[in-house]
């Protein structure tokens, strides 16, 4: 639902440090999208949607991201290149140089709150430099009715100043930009970068923390929609492998896009209030949800538009992270409140760019912990310099930069709430088939979509009984026959006409996969460890 509340309320932000601002208060997205047009810092697209460039950064900076090291954190985060220590001090100082900055200027501040359910609601209060980052805010975060923000107290403060540097010598960061966790001062501070996605996953970070340690609630970097019938899916996986895409079917309704709670009473709630899907390649007709979703309302972000303001989705001369941020009632189909309830399928979404794993397989319970724990996808040519073949990138749990827990943490979560609630898990490979990357072809989406919905109607299930291929590699459930897809498409190995090649591929990816998980060993236990991959 549309929230054309009209706000008179304003606010001081001295509390915050910072001093004589020009305070815009929940402005509507109309307001921000015409403020943005008058500063310059944005165009209309011919769709109405806002345009922006983000400036040098168009995507996080992994290596840039700290949580300070204090009584809350110091033996609960695993400390290492994914969550790097700050220390507090730095951090007030730091904190006391952005607010400083931010004084005598004209700041755009917005009340919202992230947790669809109630039970595990997060107040929060956004300060942003800029209109484009508050209007980001207003779209991705949930929002407020007139009547909650009366008596609106936030718990956690996210105070993002784009335009101030850090000095790396005297500040402790790595280079000018920087985004800080505080869970002590319960602050997530942003500076030296434009790019609004670390808007958004500073929150998640903070409630991969937050729900697990004090809410035994597992959070997750997925998407997820409801059938019908009740019945809701879960769809993990990482950047480019479709998990907005495959998320919005016309035949479901969408709980969210990209982050999740799953409580003990096995509800699954959406962090969020909008969607940030990639728009690389976007069509109507591969994409509609998305493609219509671009409208009045909407931010581009990193296009490339032309003098009547129509978007080249192919044109990655900016970035290939182009994307658009937009609130989930900008699609049709959509659960409201965005809560589902009976878990009962759960799809792990890789982009194997070796062209090895079959398009769809089913996994053991073992199998799944550890293809979680591994969080496998690949980046192929062109995605980042010097990447001129695939590459195995793994990422635990799905989403490895927003975790602040050790891994088998959030496994073993997922593994009770597999096993308490009898969900299905699906190893689903949007990536190459007849051969690797430069060789094959990119799995057709129809064909993927009709793999998901044969896998939550049944069908495909129905149609194997005991009757699945035990792939010779991966030991996975590989279905022989599947509803509206052609037979040989099922067998990776057939699609290759080449089987000493096919298997020479599969043998490197299972080794990747042994060697990637080698730091898990010791702690996993013997059904996770009998999950892996044969490497001969």
């Amino acid at each position: 639902m549309v929230n054309h509340t009209k706000i008179t309320k304003s606010i001081a932000l001295d509390q915050y440090g910072i001093k004589n601002a020009k305070v815009h208060y929940q402005l509507s997205s109309d307001q921000l999208h015409d403020t943005i047009l008058e500063k310059g810092q944005g165009k209309e697209s011919s769709t109405g949607a806002i345009a922006i460039q983000t400036g040098e950064f168009t995507g996080r900076s992994p290596k840039d991201r700290f949580i300070v090291k204090d009584a809350i954190t110091e033996d609960k985060v695993w400390w290492g290149n994914i969550n790097i220590p700050f220390d507090s001090d730095q951090f007030q100082s730091l904190y006391d140089k952005v607010t400083n900055y931010l004084s005598e200027k004209e700041v755009f501040v917005r009340d919202a709150y992230a947790c669809a359910d109630q039970d595990y609601k997060l107040n929060i209060r956004v300060i942003n430099e800029y209109p484009w980052s508050n209007m980001f805010a207003h779209n991705m975060f949930l929002r407020p009715t007139e009547a909650e923000l009366e008596n609106f107290t936030p718990e956690w403060t996210i105070v993002n100043a784009p335009g101030f540097m850090a000095d790396p010598e005297k500040d402790g960061t790595r280079q000018h930009n920087f985004a800080i966790l505080d869970f002590t001062r319960k602050i997530a501070l942003i500076g030296g970068t434009g790019y609004t996605g670390e808007i958004k996953k500073g929150i998640f970070s903070a409630l991969n923390f937050i729900l697990p340690v004090f809410k035994n609630t597992l959070p997750m970097h997925c998407s997820a929609n409801v059938g019908k019938d009740g019945d809701t899916a879960i769809f993990f996986g990482l950047s480019g492998t479709g998990k907005t895409t495959l998320s919005a079917d016309p035949e479901r309704k969408l709980i969210g896009d990209d982050e999740h709670g799953w409580t003990k009473d096995n509800t699954i709630f959406n962090f969020e209030g909008g969607c940030y899907a990639k728009v690389i390649d976007l069509t109507e007709e591969k994409e509609p949800d998305i493609f219509n979703a671009i409208k009045r309302g909407a931010i581009l972000e990193n296009v490339v538009m032309n003098d009547k303001g129509e978007v080249d989705f192919e044109d990655t001369s900016i970035t290939q992270n182009t994307r658009v941020s937009y609130p989930i009632y900008h699609i049709n189909d959509i659960q409201e409140p965005s809560i589902g309830k009976n878990p009962k399928n759960i799809f792990f979404l890789t982009a194997d760019a070796f062209g090895v794993l079959p398009p769809i397989s089913k996994l053991t319970p073992g199998q799944a912990a550890y293809h979680f724990i591994s969080g496998y996808t690949a980046k192929v040519a062109g995605t980042e310099a010097g990447i001129t073949e695939p590459v195995t990138n793994f990422s635990a749990c799905y989403g490895a930069p927003f975790m602040p827990l050790h891994p088998t943490k959030y496994a073993e979560m997922l593994s009770k709430k597999m096993q308490d609630a009898g969900v299905t898990v699906w190893l689903v490979n949007t990536g190459w088939t007849g051969g690797p990357y430069g060789v094959g072809k990119r799995m057709a989406l129809k064909y993927t979509r009709a793999m998901i919905t044969a896998a939550m109607d049944g069908s495909l299930e129905a149609a194997n009984k005991d009757n699945y291929h035990i792939h010779s590699v991966f030991g996975v459930k590989q279905p022989r026959v599947c509803p509206n897809v052609p037979t040989e498409v099922l067998s990776p190995r057939k699609t290759w006409n080449n089987d000493e090649g096919y298997y020479k591929t599969a043998y490197k990816l299972a080794q990747a996969f042994k060697d990637n998980f080698s730091k898990f060993e010791d702690i996993a236990n013997d059904e996770i460890l009998a999950g892996a991959p044969n490497t001969k």
